[in-house]
């Protein structure tokens, strides 16, 4: 019979991987999001503005 996971346990581990997300994020923006700084175009632009967005619903 399989136990069931703690709740405290489930919870650092989605902080961990929130956590590892973030890093990510920061390393892609510090980056450009992997495009070249001359080659953006209006499309960047939106996609950026819908990671904003996305950032704005956070508390």
């Amino acid at each position: 019979m399989n136990a069931k996971p703690h709740a405290l346990d489930v919870y650092l581990a989605r902080t961990a991987t929130i956590r590892a997300k973030l890093e990510r994020l920061q390393q892609l923006a510090e980056n450009h999001l992997g495009h070249v700084p001359d080659a953006i175009h209006w499309g960047h632009v939106g996609d950026i503005g819908r990671v904003e967005a996305g950032l704005d619903e956070l508390p």
